[in-house]
């Protein structure tokens, strides 16, 4: 088992949390071509995303109460077993039909890696530490959305779409089998609980404004990723003419920027705190939403866009990790329930923001730019209007 202080601990939860954004960000670039291959319209196979968002965000709203009953390595184990088996059936899949439900079983397995991930960190860390932690994760995870597109547009490229989720399976059973090996057990459960007593945390975990406020703050910024993720295969690749390996490698480029906000986040926190580093992730989202609409009057559409793309994901690098840390603080007893109901925002954010934004698809890049820009604007806002409410102390009681 790992010792909990070293770099591959941090790692190995990394890439559990990165399960979610890779399992998207890979097969982006075949999305026209699922289009093609299986005679579906853009907004249907833009279901294969936001679907997958709905499922990945019932999966933590289970997952995470289950955890603090019967520990974590077990809930992992058993979620990539029902990832590995769903990834298969997206491989054959001879429909749209059948692969926006395997991809919403995929989500509903996979979903437990991230909340589990999460609150192994609270069961380690609270605070600032938690901050640094998760921001560390974010680092490592910012790799995913730059090398997933590079690798699935090369498999677009000379195998098709179907090999992205052949991929996923094999790096699938890859990662149950290093959890099952590697991970150590940070919380042995509560062995004698009811499981409904555990789901009642959710009411007194919910009505807690600190956690609110911090929660809502994430998720709107989250939001605005998945306008960029629903839409961007299509704008990029379809009006302005990039070919898959094109469009990979602008995607990559804008994601560099959460990975440099990940980095900037664990050096910066520890001295200016959670709070003064979400702000400034706040108001980098604002500018980057600001850049997205003078992208979209026309002036140098695809390089503006995939800057100010660039820009967002450097705010959110900065912002979500703090966020989270600081909605999870005042729970250290019920982390897997915190983490699942921060998840389930985030993406049931992040999914409503593509479900809008995938049925506006058409001749124009307006309907993503200006889902962007709105997220981007809300979210200082609302960091601006509730600083008070999120930073007091605060109790779980």
């Amino acid at each position: 088992m790992l010792r909990t202080d070293t770099f591959a601990f941090t790692a190995l939860l990394a890439l559990l949390t990165s399960f979610g954004p890779l399992s998207v960000d890979l097969y982006l670039p075949s999305m026209p071509f699922i289009g093609r291959a299986l005679d579906a319209p853009p907004a249907q196979v833009q279901l294969t995303v936001t679907l997958y968002l709905a499922g990945y965000a019932i999966g933590q709203f289970i997952y995470g109460p289950i955890s603090d009953r019967l520990g974590r390595t077990p809930i992992l184990i058993s979620s990539f077993v029902i990832y590995v088996a769903a990834a298969l059936v997206c491989l054959l899949a001879p429909t749209i039909e059948v692969l926006i439900s395997a991809r919403v079983v995929q989500a509903l397995g996979v979903s437990g890696a991230l909340v589990v991930a999460r609150a192994v960190v609270r069961d380690l860390y609270e605070g600032v530490r938690a901050g640094h932690q998760l921001s560390k994760m974010s680092m490592l995870m910012g790799l995913a959305p730059i090398i997933g597109p590079l690798v699935g547009g090369t498999l677009q490229t000379f195998f098709g779409w179907r090999a992205n989720f052949a991929f996923l399976a094999v790096i699938g059973t890859v990662t149950g089998f290093l959890v099952w090996r590697f991970l150590p057990e940070t919380r042995a459960g509560r062995a004698g609980a009811p499981l409904t007593d555990l789901l009642r945390s959710y009411r007194r975990i919910a009505r807690h404004p600190a956690f609110l406020t911090n929660t809502a703050v994430g998720a709107i910024g989250f939001s605005g990723l998945f306008a960029w993720i629903v839409a961007s295969p299509f704008v990029l690749q379809e009006l302005f003419g990039l070919s898959a390996i094109g469009y990979a490698l602008a995607y990559a480029v804008s994601c560099s920027g959460f990975l440099v906000g990940g980095i900037l986040a664990t050096r910066i926190v520890l001295r200016l705190g959670l709070d003064r580093t979400a702000g400034l992730g706040a108001g980098a989202l604002a500018l980057a939403g600001i850049g997205m609409l003078i992208a979209a009057a026309g002036l140098s559409p695809a390089p503006m866009m995939t800057v100010s793309m660039a820009l967002y994901l450097f705010g959110l690098g900065l912002l979500v990790s703090q966020m989270v840390a600081a909605a999870l603080t005042p729970f250290p007893e019920d982390a897997g329930a915190a983490s699942a109901l921060i998840g389930f925002s985030h993406q049931c954010a992040g999914a409503l923001m593509g479900a809008i934004v995938g049925y506006s698809l058409g001749p124009s890049a307006w309907p993503m730019t200006a889902g962007i820009a709105l997220a981007g604007a809300t979210t200082l806002v609302l960091w601006i209007a509730t600083r008070r409410l999120r930073t007091v102390p605060a109790t779980a009681g």
